[in-house]
């Protein structure tokens, strides 16, 4: 696997800044817009979750897993600056993922953090 399969966030130059950090240097909150997020739930196919149970049996990562859920990561995030962009925001901070299992189902993945305008200080 390569790098783009396992490595995700944003480019050098985004339109809508996203950190974890709850304040940016050099930077201050003209405007809070309110919370924003991502979501998305994919399941698995049945040859990813054949291939993982072999492979948990021998141990080792399980790398169609990991494409997956990296894949799910970056989608969650891109809805989430979609939805900051929508709104008017430069930037989200306190930015923070939260994954869980749907049922059985599928992996739910939720990006989210607060919108807001930043100003240069």
């Amino acid at each position: 696997m390569g790098l783009e399969d396992y490595g995700g966030g944003q480019g050098p130059e985004p339109d809508v800044l996203v950190v974890t950090a709850n304040d940016v240097p050099g930077r201050r909150v003209e405007r809070v817009l309110g919370e924003v997020f991502g979501l998305t739930v994919r399941s698995r196919h049945l040859g990813s979750q054949i291939g993982a149970g072999l492979k948990s049996v021998i141990g080792g990562e399980l790398k169609g897993l990991t494409k997956t859920l990296v894949q799910t990561r970056n989608q969650a995030m891109e809805r989430l600056v979609e939805q900051a962009r929508a709104r008017g925001a430069n930037a989200v901070v306190a930015f923070r993922f939260d994954v869980t299992e749907a049922a059985d189902l599928g992996t739910e993945v939720c990006a989210y953090g607060t919108a807001v305008v930043l100003a240069r200080e």
